[in-house]
């Protein structure tokens, strides 16, 4: 299992540093005067994502992984500010669904910490952020839960949504870099999302942070 990880860390380094390499090589091919400046800036601020994205992947970034117990848990979280974490039970087939997705996501979120926790197996922890539906996914930002996605609901209430729609409703909370349109949900037959309210932990509709403080 080591070794899977292994592998796929460096897989995810590779993509990340020939990215660098070639949008740097874009950048050293410039020769104007008035894109000096603005060459050398990018530059600077290219290399300081990419020292970001390593301290990232040696934290555990770029791949999903399963954390063994609560105490893994809040040790993640005190590494990694922004977190999509999945609580599931392995008779729930739906959680299967949810794994398939953010396996895929967590290599293309390397800003994020993509992880599981069983929630059978982590009662004061399910019980603190009072998740009663499985699946749940936390979305902490900032070392803050700032929404949950429970359920299928939010996502089209649907067993086959997409991969992309997942990403669009894990993005509304802040816990990824999205490039695409915050307010239209990709998958188009899905049409009940725009201006939707947001959801917090206390199952009601406001934009409350949730109380839970990761730094405890």
């Amino acid at each position: 299992m080591a070794n899977v990880l292994e592998n796929q860390l460096a897989a995810v380094a590779s993509v990340i540093e020939k990215q660098l390499d070639d949008q740097l090589d874009r950048l050293e091919n410039l020769d104007t005067d008035d894109l000096k400046a603005i060459r050398e800036q990018r530059i600077k601020e290219m290399r300081e994502l990419n020292q970001k994205k390593q301290e990232w992947l040696k934290n555990g970034h770029g791949v999903f992984t399963e954390l063994a117990d609560e105490k893994e848990f809040f040790e993640v979280s005190k590494k990694s500010p922004n977190i999509v974490c999945h609580f599931y039970r392995d008779s729930t087939e739906r959680c299967r669904i949810v794994d398939m997705h953010l396996k895929i996501l967590a290599g293309k979120h390397v800003e994020a910490k993509f992880c599981k926790v069983n929630a059978e197996k982590s009662p004061f922890l399910t019980q603190r952020l009072r998740i009663k539906v499985i699946p749940t996914i936390a979305l902490i930002k900032d070392s803050k839960t700032k929404d949950f996605i429970v359920g299928f609901t939010d996502l089209g209430n649907c067993d086959d949504f997409s991969t992309d729609m997942l990403e669009w409703r894990i993005a509304q909370s802040g816990a990824i870099d999205y490039k695409g349109d915050l307010m239209t949900p990709p998958d188009v037959k899905k049409k009940a999302y725009i201006n939707r309210p947001k959801k917090t932990i206390r199952g009601g509709y406001d934009s409350d942070d949730s109380d839970i403080d990761f730094d405890d």
